[in-house]
């Protein structure tokens, strides 16, 4: 039988008995319907699964004891930093879980020219809190144990200055110079792959982006959504240069 996995964001040895957060102990044992004695795996993003059983439950909290650890190797030989136009609601949630599921190592939430959703400190704040849980939450559902780190919402000039040095930078565009099979092999740092918002990026973004490097990448002769575009950009690089 499978057994439920739970993203928890605190270290983990073997041996350990601890209280589990709030948020974990809710999904077990309400949720899931866990009882005492059930085990359950946890992960906090160190890559191991760790084996555990939940060893009391009171209405206060949930204890776990730690009864293994294992090493999990399910991570693509492609680093692969997903740039992404904040979207709305949902179709955020759907971008972030889907390329999660697909490998992605890294997501930069950006605010470009066209972005439609404004967020000030203390929404931005909540924001990156839900969006950590819906990586956690793929995470758990994939049987991935290293957790796609996701940087707070900056601009598109902040986001592209702060990245690494040798990554190939792509953007889709219907005439970019690259198709999937001119795609030279990854470079050391992976690949950064730029997806604008619902309205697109601006002719200014575009600039931004050929100033910082990226190239054209042609994914067919239609034009995607946000919520498309990314995905099929993720996973047509994983099969070009990663593990798909």
């Amino acid at each position: 039988m499978r057994l439920t996995r739970c993203p928890i964001e605190l270290p983990l040895s073997v041996g350990q008995t601890l209280p589990l957060p709030e948020e974990a102990a809710n999904h077990l044992v309400r949720v899931m319907r866990l009882r005492e004695g059930d085990g359950c795996v946890l992960f906090n993003g160190d890559g191991h699964d760790y084996s555990a059983t939940l060893a009391g439950i009171s209405k206060r909290e949930a204890l776990v004891h730690i009864d293994s650890a294992q090493a999990v190797d399910n991570e693509s030989p492609l680093a692969i930093t997903l740039l992404q136009g904040i979207a709305r609601g949902e179709k955020m949630d759907l971008i972030l879980q889907k390329a999660t599921e697909l490998g992605v190592t890294a997501i930069i939430p950006v605010n470009a020219e066209r972005t439609e959703v404004k967020l000030d400190a203390v929404r931005a704040e909540k924001r990156i809190a839900h969006w950590r849980n819906v990586v956690g939450s793929a995470c758990g559902q994939s049987g991935r144990a290293r957790i796609p780190a996701i940087s707070p919402p900056q601009s598109l000039a902040a986001a592209t200055a702060s990245l690494p040095d040798q990554t190939l930078r792509l953007t889709l565009d219907p005439l970019g110079e690259h198709r999937l099979a001119s795609l030279p092999a990854a470079p050391v740092n992976g690949v950064v792959i730029a997806i604008g918002p619902e309205g697109g990026w601006s002719p200014r973004d575009r600039q931004q982006l050929a100033e910082a490097g990226f190239q054209g990448l042609q994914l067919g002769p239609r034009i995607l959504r946000t919520e498309t575009a990314g995905l099929a950009a993720v996973a047509a690089l994983q099969a070009r240069l990663g593990d798909l």
